[in-house]
C-alpha cells in the first residue's frame, strides 16, 4: 500500500510542478513525460546524440555535405515512443546539440519540399 501511495504522491507533485513552470518552454521534457519515458530511455537518448554529435563534427571537418545517414540512424535507433520529426524539433528548442538539430532540421524541411 505504501508503494502506491508513493507513487500517486509523486504523481500529484509532478501536477503541481507543472503548474509552476511553464512546461511549453521544455518541449523535451513534456515529451518524456507525455511518452511515459524511462530513465534509461533518455539516457540512451542522450548518449546517441553525443555519439552522432560527434560524427557529425567529424565529418564536417572531412568535408562531408550531406549528413542524411546521422539522421537515419537518429530514427533508427530513438526509442520506438518518441517520434523522430517531434524529437528533433523539441530538442532543438531547448537548446540540445544545436549543430546537429540544424542539420536535420535542415534536412527535415528540404524533404518535405
Amino acid at each position: 500500500m505504501e508503494h502506491l501511495d508513493q507513487n500517486e504522491a509523486t504523481a500529484f507533485h509532478l501536477c503541481l510542478l507543472a503548474k509552476v513552470i511553464n512546461i511549453e518552454q521544455f518541449p523535451f521534457i513534456k515529451l518524456l513525460i507525455q511518452k511515459d519515458i524511462s530513465r534509461m530511455e533518455f539516457e540512451e537518448t542522450m548518449e546517441l546524440l553525443k555519439m552522432l554529435d560527434s560524427q557529425f563534427e567529424e565529418q564536417k571537418e572531412e568535408g562531408f555535405l550531406n549528413f542524411t545517414s546521422l539522421l537515419v540512424h537518429f530514427a533508427g535507433m530513438l526509442s520506438e515512443k518518441l517520434y523522430p520529426n517531434e524529437t528533433i524539433y523539441a530538442l532543438k528548442k531547448e537548446g540540445y546539440y544545436p549543430s546537429l538539430l540544424n542539420e536535420f532540421i535542415r534536412i527535415l524541411e528540404e524533404n518535405e519540399k
